[in-house]
């Protein structure tokens, strides 16, 4: 037995410097998971053949010889799943033909086999013996069919049926056998009809059916109703009782029981400490078996999250007692400690188990492929996987969410595809989260025909799929150009009614739109709008730009448009809309269509369907029809925005007569130019230099008391800072007028000091630029490229200073900064500044670039 244990001993060793070798150079899988200590990896080892050791001792070697792999670990775990399976059914049938005649012993024995008493398991034996050729030959029930009935309604939680049942068996003369009363009992307790379990209760006791089975559901009412000290005294009478009788093993097993109970009812109500105290109390007695109760214990303890009171109580036991927990429990605590990533703990567990030969079944296998895929053993977990069917292993959804994941972390996603596929193709689909996280690695690596061919299946098995996966799948067809195999995903999710996100939506319009598919791109707007999302204008646009690029371009377009007004019951907004989409489009006669029909059909143009309407014919540059379309309006609360919409229309295209002329004809008809109009016209002069008409209108607004916006301050210190011609301007002005306005005065400053005609400091600067107009950050960006032109250390003074003031840089303050280091010839301050750019998500402009290719 030493020499057995001094080559387990070495081998761990051994295998310690194995898997800290492979940890080295295998990085884990989950990033979550904590660092694990080498003494995780020292608890595998290989149980070789007394052949396999006589071997490596003939050849002299020690424990190296034993070379052990992710092949070895997973032939040792496959082993003892094997053997766990077979030697248990085994031993259940070995147990019935040597006890088959005495009932007592045959109940006594199988107790002690710690069976899990459940619907697969039952099937699992019976079918075990089916294949042996015997078939189930040993137990036989011959029982009233009203007996029959009792006990169902009582096992499926309808007890006052069951009792409506047994009055009538009882007015009929008949009666149940004992094993039916206590089945009946039993789901009183349950199922809370209490009042009736003293009735039964009475019933059993005068038909000489009490005994240790009606003990163990006393206590049990008893902790229902929380009367634990009664509970607790009744089972004290029992176990005084046990002491001074000679108790049959049987009935010691009922004792063990009702302690059990006792103890779960303690721990249901708080009270842990008198439980603790209790177990030790009765197992120095050493008359009732205690495996139950210790199994009860752990259970609770698990539970309330006492995992170390739990692993501390279940190693002392097995030191001073041998005691070896039930499977159940075992699998309780694994579960437990997986859940709360104490590897170590579990990797103890798992060898423990294996050590003591306790029996495992699936519950241990899913617990054991969970744990390999956790510690990073992806290879062991695989290989378990694989061999599945030779211990009758099926994993649950865990298990495959975790081998999934595992797999796709280490880029095995076509190793997991492959399992993913085969389990779907055997009628088990894992559940939405592996096929959602194998989906999203086979989406990101562009494996786009994996992810179709699995989602196929998926459905043709009529599996459901999560919205998610259908979105990130349409997202990855979307952008690798696949929009009919998307739009196939798009079409199953609306057969299943399920409602497509507006992301989906928006993915496929726009894919459809761009591909100049735009009757697939307008259904899909309409099907978008019935499943009640509300399309953006951009992707409104898009559709209509589509469709105006399209054969026959006023069908589809006029085919939309009725769809809209009859959504949206006639209204003017909307034929607004779609005067302006066609106008943006290049069709100003499908706008003037829209125009038209809304007069043909009651519906008042307003003076947005107006405005629109002038700026479709302005976009396409067809001025005739838009000097004709103002003439013909004589509105005076629409000349105002026609005129606006006409000098801004004709500042777009270039037009700067014309626009100076509109701007003259409202101000005859003393109509007051918004600030958009002054805009459009300065910033129109100032490209073509006519700087003579740049000064007159900024007289003008001087005159009528309007402040400059930031906008046109911007455009004048630009066209300062390229050229002083705007300045030389400024000054003959000037002296023809004999003006000294401040604020005149002011802005000649600062367009002096811009021009570099005029010498002035930085703190002067930007309080003439707050004197003239409201400073924002295009004009920051106009004073630090100033600043860069002429001296840059005190552009990265202001630069910093700006920074502390809490100015968010934008991406041509970056580019700014590093062009004015780069013309400079400071190459390397220059570069940090595009990686800074680069950092911050920011594109250097083709001129920077050129400078730093030099």
């Amino acid at each position: 037995m030493l020499a057995t244990k001094r080559v387990a001993k070495s081998s761990r060793v051994y295998l310690s410097t194995l898997f800290l070798f492979n940890l080295k150079n295998n990085s884990p899988l989950i990033s979550t998971i904590p660092p694990l200590s080498p003494s995780l990896y020292c608890c595998f080892y290989y149980d070789y053949s007394t052949a396999a050791a006589a071997a490596a001792a003939a050849r002299g070697g020690g424990t190296r010889d034993r070379i052990t792999s992710a092949k070895d670990i997973a032939k040792s775990f496959k082993e003892w799943f094997k053997k766990g399976h077979s030697e248990l059914l085994n031993q259940i049938f070995v147990t019935i033909h040597t006890h088959g005649e005495d009932k007592e012993a045959l109940g006594l024995a199988l107790s002690q086999l710690r069976l899990p008493l459940n619907e697969s398991f039952v099937l699992d034996v019976l079918a075990y013996e089916v294949c042996k050729g015997t078939g189930d030959l040993y137990v036989h029930h011959n029982m009233r069919f009203q007996t029959v009935l009792v006990m169902g309604y009582a096992a499926a939680g309808k007890p006052d049926v069951a009792l409506q049942m047994l009055g009538r068996m009882r007015f009929q003369g008949l009666d149940l056998d004992a094993f039916s009363y206590h089945v009946l009992l039993n789901s009183l307790i349950e199922w809370n009809f209490l009042e009736s379990f003293e009735v039964i209760c009475k019933q059993i006791s005068l038909r000489g059916f009490e005994g240790g089975v009606t003990r163990v559901l006393k206590i049990k009412y008893f902790c229902k109703q929380k009367l634990l000290d009664e509970a607790e005294a009744y089972f004290r009478g029992l176990v005084n009782e046990g002491k001074v009788e000679k108790c049959r093993r049987g009935e010691l097993f009922g004792y063990a029981r009702a302690l059990s109970v006792l103890v779960d009812g303690f721990c249901q109500n708080g009270l842990f400490v008198k439980a603790g105290e209790l177990i030790e109390e009765i197992s120095k007695l050493e008359l009732v078996p205690m495996e139950s109760a210790y199994g009860i214990w752990l259970k609770n303890l698990v539970h309330a999250g006492e995992i170390d009171a739990a692993s501390k109580f279940m190693k002392s036991k097995k030191s001073l007692e041998g005691y070896v927990p039930d499977i159940f429990w075992c699998n309780f605590l694994l579960f437990r400690l997986l859940k709360d990533n104490r590897l170590e703990d579990v990797c103890d567990l798992l060898i423990e188990m294996k050590e003591n030969q306790i029996s495992a079944n699936t519950v241990t296998m899913n617990a054991a492929l969970c744990f390999f895929c956790k510690v990073g053993m992806v290879e062991v977990a695989h290989k378990l996987y694989k061999s599945k069917l030779e211990f009758g292993f099926s994993p649950n959804s865990m298990a495959y969410n975790y081998l999934v994941n595992s797999l796709c972390g280490v880029g095995s996603s076509s190793e997991a595809y492959s399992l993913l596929k085969n389990s779907i193709k055997q009628g088990y689909f894992p559940g939405t989260r592996a096929f959602s996280i194998l989906a999203d690695a086979l989406c990101r690596q562009g494996k786009l025909d994996m992810v179709m061919e699995l989602v196929l299946l998926a459905l043709s098995n009529n599996f459901r799929l999560n919205n998610s996966t259908y979105e990130r799948l349409i997202s990855a067809l979307c952008r690798a150009m696949r929009f009919d195999d998307g739009y196939v995903i798009y079409e199953d999710l609306n057969r299943r009614n399920r409602v497509a996100t507006i992301a989906t939506y928006r993915q496929l319009i726009h894919g459809f739109s761009k591909s100049n598919r735009g009757h697939i791109a307008s259904r899909l707007l309409i099907e978008m709008q019935d499943k009640g999302h509300q399309p953006t204008r951009k992707i409104f646009r898009a559709v209509i730009r589509c469709l105006c690029d399209m054969e026959n371009p006023e069908m589809h377009f006029f085919k939309l448009l009725e769809m809209q007004l009859y959504r949206h019951k006639f209204n003017s907004k909307v034929c607004n809309f779609f005067i302006d989409e066609a106008g943006r489009s290049k069709k100003p006669e499908l706008a003037r269509e829209v125009f038209e029909m809304m007069q043909r059909n009651g519906i008042e143009p307003s003076i947005g369907s107006h405005v629109f309407m002038l700026k479709a014919f302005l976009r396409n540059e067809r001025i005739s029809d838009a000097l004709n379309f103002l003439k013909a309006k004589h509105d005076s609360k629409m000349d105002k925005k026609l005129y606006r919409a006409m000098v801004v229309g004709l500042c777009q295209v270039k037009r700067t007569d014309l626009a100076l002329d509109c701007l003259k004809a409202m101000q005859s008809k003393e109509l007051v130019p918004s600030m958009e109009c002054y805009e459009a016209v300065v910033k129109l002069l100032c490209s073509t230099k006519n700087y003579d008409m740049v000064v007159k209108i900024i007289n003008d607004l001087k005159k009528c008391q309007r402040k400059l916006t930031s906008f046109i301050g911007n455009v004048l210190l630009l066209h300062s800072l390229k050229s002083n011609e705007l300045y030389e301007t400024w000054v003959r002005s000037r002296d023809v007028q004999n003006d000294t306005s401040s604020d005149l005065s002011n802005l000649g400053l600062l367009i002096g000091a811009f021009s570099g005609q005029l010498e002035a400091s930085l703190e002067y600067l930007e309080e003439l630029i707050e004197q003239c107009f409201p400073p924002d950050t295009y004009t920051r960006n106009m004073l630090l490229r100033m600043l860069c032109m002429r001296d840059l250390d005190r552009a990265q003074d202001y630069f910093n200073r700006l920074c502390d003031k809490g100015f968010e840089p934008n991406r041509w303050t970056f580019d700014i900064m590093a062009y004015g280091h780069f013309k400079h010839g400071r190459q390397v301050q220059g570069r940090l500044w595009v990686d800074e750019m680069s950092r911050k998500g920011f594109d250097p402009t083709l001129s920077t670039l050129q400078l730093l290719t030099r």
